[in-house]
């Protein structure tokens, strides 16, 4: 494969992921129906929390990011676990149909899982949308325009005299003088040529 970074082309945006207990930044999200209760469909990476979570609940909620959202919300939802952090008690959210939802998004929309597929890395859920509301005007955040602007969005603060290597995917710090030729990136699985070293 010459460069699967072009998948970074294929138009996307930038969602808040969240379920009961957990959630997590995805940018894999669909309509794949149309209708009064179309469904959407989302692919979730089988080595997240927020996966487990989605495979024993019957619900998850979609927040859309805009491009102005607040980094913060992107560095906890994207760089973090909730098997190590409470990200709800970081970044104020709000319930809806007893679900989590981002007040700092664009809108959200509530799906009914109906279906999920196996695939290999991800499994992708398929849910039919039984509540959705815009909650502000705003141009949404495309993947693209994230990997192009992710520098701004994931700002790190690293120790001093430290050397740190950013995972320019997922924002996984990795501190060493060197990354291993055969180390892969703990969050995300992406091996080390998608790490940048970070300036002290």
């Amino acid at each position: 494969m010459k460069n699967k970074k072009i998948t970074r082309k294929i138009t996307q945006g930038v969602y808040a992921l969240t379920t009961m207990g957990g959630g997590c930044i995805v940018d894999a999200v669909s309509q794949v129906s149309a209708g009064d209760y179309p469904c959407i469909s989302v692919a979730v990476m089988k080595t997240n929390h927020t996966h487990d979570l989605m495979k024993k609940e019957n619900r998850f909620a979609l927040s859309v990011l805009g491009k102005k959202v607040a980094p913060k919300i992107i560095q906890i939802f994207g760089m973090n676990s909730m098997r190590n952090l409470n990200k709800f008690q970081m970044i104020p959210t709000q319930k809806e149909m007893e679900l989590p939802i981002i007040p700092d998004s664009l809108g959200y929309m509530i799906c009914e899982i109906i279906d999920s597929i196996d695939m290999d890395t991800h499994t992708l859920f398929i849910g039919k949308l039984i509540e959705a509301d815009i909650l502000q005007e705003g141009e949404a955040m495309s993947y693209g325009y994230y990997q192009d602007h992710k520098e701004d969005y994931v700002k790190v603060n690293t120790s001093c005299g430290k050397t740190a290597w950013i995972c320019t995917a997922c924002g996984y710090i990795y501190y060493g003088e060197e990354i291993p030729q055969n180390f892969k990136c703990p969050q995300c699985g992406l091996d080390c040529s998608y790490f940048k070293k970070l300036d002290n």
